[in-house]
């Protein structure tokens, strides 16, 4: 632990949650020099770089998936975190932009699941996009103009959708899971040495400047074993990676637009929040990465060699860069079954939802998870 985390944190106190608040801090904002950035890794202590399985997914299957080829992969571990992996960017450049639109323009759609879903009526959260595109190509001309539906986000649910009273997954709540996301998690899995990662899961979380996600540890899935993986697009953000226990002190790292996180083994059950967004630089919005022009839409591809990711016109990125100038998403994929797994047999009396309860696990000020509805700012 640093010696900054270390004058604030006293010995026997919730170490996760006094760290949680001094990074959230806003008046004074917190000082943000221990904070590790592995894009521009310098030597930590508890920093070391990470042997990836290069040959476990060819450059062909790479490039299909927007990825470079996993040899180029920049990727860490930490001290004290076994199973913990930081690959820095892996994206082609260009490749980018095709995630972060299915994060706001496809994967909001229905029949996925989504926080506005609870207070409003199917009719109305159908088109999230094009309720939302009109204003937000409008950069720079907005003052006080009511929030549109997208930047009203705060969860959408992928595959086996979670259910945030129960904390559970079920065989009945069910929607197949995106290819393209599936195919990408497998490759990102496989070079991390974890062949055969089936994603079943997706949690997308978004997060406006002023947003924060609680204290937790990611434990609904049946099968431990199989990796959590996390994706983020956007501005950036400071994530805290604790211990098994609240008294652990965490470590924080940034994570930048493109920056992929693995959690496996030890670290699969570990407590982690994000306490802030961290603003982008004044006349420069958006993350350099996401400004990158790729060889174009075959991505540099041999002739007849298919690809996940699709172009995204001028008018869709428009709308995209309006809101990723103050906001982030994140994917978090999961592998809910083992092999030979099957969910458990529920009695119909467990099976109550408080529809006004799921709203998320975006956190109150100490950083515990209580729900969305916990802002005026969010409604």
């Amino acid at each position: 632990m640093t010696k900054m985390a270390a004058s604030i944190v006293e010995h026997g106190e919730d170490a996760f949650r006094k760290l949680f608040k001094f990074y959230k801090r806003r008046n004074p904002p917190p000082d943000l020099r221990d904070v590790i950035d592995f894009s521009k890794m310098v030597k930590h202590e508890k920093v070391f770089p990470t042997e990836l399985n290069p040959g476990a997914v060819s450059d062909a299957e790479a490039r299909r998936a927007g990825l470079r080829p996993i040899r180029d992969w920049t990727a860490f571990g930490l001290q004290g975190y076994p199973g913990f992996i930081f690959i820095s960017n892996p994206f082609l450049p260009g490749s980018q932009q095709h995630w972060v639109r299915q994060c706001l323009k496809t994967y909001p759609e229905k029949p996925n699941v989504c926080n506005l879903d609870m207070h409003m009526a199917p009719t109305e959260t159908q088109d999230i996009w094009g309720r939302s595109a009109d204003t937000l190509r409008k950069t720079g001309s907005r003052v006080r103009e009511p929030k549109t539906l997208l930047e009203k986000l705060r969860w959408v649910t992928l595959g086996y959708h979670y259910n945030w009273d129960t904390k559970t997954y079920s065989a009945d709540h069910y929607t197949p899971f995106p290819s393209d996301l599936h195919s990408i998690s497998g490759h990102v899995a496989a070079a991390c040495r974890f062949p055969g990662f089936n994603a079943e899961a997706g949690i997308l979380n978004y997060y406006r400047s002023d947003s924060s996600l609680g204290i937790h540890v990611d434990e609904s899935e049946l099968d431990h074993t199989r990796p959590l993986l996390s994706f983020s697009f956007g501005q950036s953000a400071v994530f805290l990676l604790g211990g098994t226990q609240r008294e652990d002190p965490p470590t924080a790292m940034y994570m930048h637009s493109g920056d992929v996180m693995v959690m496996s083994g030890h670290s699969r059950l570990l407590y982690h929040a994000v306490p802030r967004v961290v603003p982008a630089p004044k006349g420069d919005p958006l993350h350099p990465s996401l400004e990158e022009e790729g060889p174009g839409s075959d991505q540099g591809l041999a002739q007849g060699e298919a690809t996940l990711i699709q172009p995204v016109s001028e008018e869709d990125w428009a709308v995209c860069s309006g809101y990723i100038q103050t906001s982030r998403v994140n994917m978090t994929i999961r592998q809910v079954l083992g092999s030979g797994q099957a969910f458990p047999a529920m009695d119909t009396k467990d099976k109550r939802i408080d529809m006004g309860q799921m709203d998320g696990y975006h956190d109150n000020q100490d950083g515990e998870n209580v729900g969305l509805k916990r802002r005026r700012s969010d409604s």
